[in-house]
Parts: structure tokens; sequence; C-alpha cells
């Protein structure tokens, strides 16, 4: 097959196709060096071009503060489930998370390796349809962890939570990071694996504040210190060259889509296209709470797992791939991240609008045949 197709998979997931081309040639030849990207030592001038400025589109884009430290590691983010708690919380120490799906579950029972939890909220009691808003904060945390968005339950917070003001706020954006306007000021870390907005898997883009970075600990391996990679500009060892020069290209492409603002209405729009016929739909219906729902991971179901897999199957063969949701809320899961194309929401929508009017079709003849 030659065509491309709309890619709906959550992650690794689609991507700009004009920086798919760029990574073609620089593959070949690295800006006509003769020598392809995934081959340059990371020693090297080229390659330190390429980290330079995939740094500094990336604090351009977020207005990352000067004191505030952008590194490239390695182990996706839930390496960082371990890392982070290894970093700040020692024994003795309380660290607050809120739990609103299975990737904040998992940061919990890591945290809980080194230090006391306290869980200030949470949305298990109706699958994690939702984002909690009665939140308990314990009086001496450590730091807050949450994440912003929700990729197997189709949730999605708003905005940051109030915490208090001598708690670091930490979050794990990593399926909606660099989907709208941000302020870095507000956290004492960011975090988020490549695959869903930034490029391709392997890499993972961590923003700590500097205070964060000295004051952690020292008695860990040097290689799950934030301070090593800080100090030696993410290459202690050799990073993951290739996956960062194309979150290098996908940051110059979302500046040129018009930047975070831009890129936030392009997709408060093509959630809005889907949303909207699910809400007048008498078929397909979401599965997050109204006031919730995530603007990357859109989740529906129809209520019979026979009919969800029928529609997967018709929307495969109509070129619509990646539709299958997760086990844990089944129907389906539309990944709309920033490269998804407006187009292919539409003809999602477009194809769903169809096969429920098939389906209803399908019934008034058996009622009539009964």
């Amino acid at each position: 097959m030659s065509e491309r197709i709309f890619n709906f998979s959550a992650g690794p997931a689609v991507m700009p196709e004009s920086v798919l081309r760029e990574a073609q040639e620089a593959l070949w030849s690295l800006d006509g060096t003769g020598i392809g990207v995934m081959e340059h030592s990371h020693r090297g001038s080229a390659f330190k071009a390429v980290l330079a400025q995939t740094e500094d589109a990336c604090r351009r884009l977020a207005g990352i503060p000067d004191n505030y430290r952008v590194l490239f590691l390695q182990g996706g983010a839930s390496s960082q489930f371990f890392t982070i708690p290894m970093n700040f919380l020692q024994a003795g120490d309380t660290a607050d998370y809120v739990v609103t799906g299975s990737w904040s579950k998992k940061a919990v029972d890591q945290a809980k390796r080194y230090g006391n939890v306290h869980v200030a909220g949470t949305s298990e009691d109706r699958n994690f349809c939702y984002i909690p808003s009665d939140l308990d904060w314990s009086s001496k945390s450590r730091y807050t962890h949450f994440t912003s968005n929700n990729t197997i339950f189709g949730t999605e917070w708003a905005k940051e939570p109030e915490v208090p003001g001598d708690s670091p706020l930490i979050c794990d954006m990593s399926s909606d990071i660099f989907s709208r306007p941000i302020d870095v000021k507000r956290y004492g870390m960011i975090y988020a694996g490549a695959q869903k907005n930034l490029g391709p898997s392997g890499v993972t883009l961590v923003i700590i504040r500097d205070d964060l970075v000295s004051d952690a600990a020292l008695d860990i391996p040097e290689m799950l210190q934030y301070r090593t990679h800080a100090e030696n500009d993410s290459c202690y060892n050799t990073p993951p060259t290739f996956g960062i020069y194309v979150m290098g290209r996908v940051f110059h492409w979302i500046e040129q889509q018009g930047g975070l603002k831009a890129i936030a209405q392009l997709n408060q729009e093509k959630a809005d296209i889907l949303y909207d016929f699910l809400d007048e739909s008498v078929l397909f219906k979401p599965t997050a709470d109204k006031d919730s729902r995530s603007l990357m991971n859109i989740t529906f179901v129809t209520g019979k797992a026979d009919l969800d897999a029928k529609f997967i199957a018709t929307a495969k063969a109509a070129g619509l791939d990646g539709l299958k949701g997760h086990r844990s809320v089944g129907g389906m899961r539309a990944s709309v991240y920033n490269a998804f194309p407006k187009a292919g929401v539409e003809r999602l929508v477009e194809l769903m609008r169809d096969f429920e009017a098939k389906q209803g079709e399908a019934k008034q003849g058996e009622a009539k045949q009964g």
C-alpha cells in the first residue's frame, strides 16, 4: 500500500507528514553532511547542533524560563514513575497523588516503594470516567503528582489542580503535552513520552526546575539522578539521537501552525466535531463525563461488544485504523493528537452516521419480519 490512511492509534501515533519527509532525507544525509542522523556521533558537532536547536524550539514553544532544565531521556514515562520518588522521597516523606487512570495508579505503586503516598483524589469508583474535583491534600507533601490526560479512559484535566504553594507540582503529560498553552512556572516538573504528540517512541521529555535538580537524592545510581543528565546536557550516555532529531522537527512544525494557542484551537475544533455527533447519536455514546472529556482520546461505545467489533472492522476496511478501545473501557477510542488531520475526524463521523443509519434500517427490517 502506497497511500496513507487515517491512523487513530493511541501511540505510537500519527506524526506530521512533512516531518516524516524531513526524517526520510535526514536518515540518508543530515544537513548535507553525507552521514545519516542515526549514524552521527552524539559527541559530534552535527548532532550537538540538532540537540541545541531542539531544546531552543522546545523553550520557545512553551515559554520555558531559564531556571528550568530541558532533558531528553530514555525509558519512557513509566521509568519516571520510580525515578521521581527515588530523587525526591526519603523515608518518612509523603507525596500527594491524584489517581485518574491506569498510569497514575502505576505511578502510585512505584512511589510506595520509597515513601508514603497520600491519594488526594481518585475517580476509580466509576472506572475513571471523570476528573475528581473533591481533593484532599496532605499537610506536608514533598510533591504533588497528577496525570493531565488519561489515554485509556478518555478524560483530561481542563487545568492543573490548585495545590499547596510549598508542594512542587509534577505532571505526567505524555498524551496531551503541547496540545495547548502551558504555564510552566506553575510546575516543578513536567514529563512526557514522545510517542503521542512529540515524535517517535524512545525519547522522554523532562522539564524540571533547577531547585529540584539540586535538592534531589545523591545516594541513588548516577543514571537515575536528574542532576547527572542536567550537568551533561542529556549526553551522559548515548541519548536517543534520532528521536531527539524528530522531536525538534515536530516542535518546528507546531511553530509553523501558529504555536500552542493555534494548535489548541485546532484540537478543540476536531474534538467538537466528534463529540457533537456523539451527543446526538442514538447508537454511539461517549464514556467520559462531559466536563472531563479529553480532546486527545475520545472514547465511545455502542453498548454491545459485537456491534463495537463490527464497526471497528467496517472502519478499518474504509481506511480508518486504530479505533479499537482499550479492554478497560471497551468500544472505540479515537486518538486525535496534534498531527491528526481534521479531515480524518470528519470522515469518521461520516462513517458513523452511515453505520448508525444502516443499523436502524436493519432493526426496522427485523421488526417487520416479526
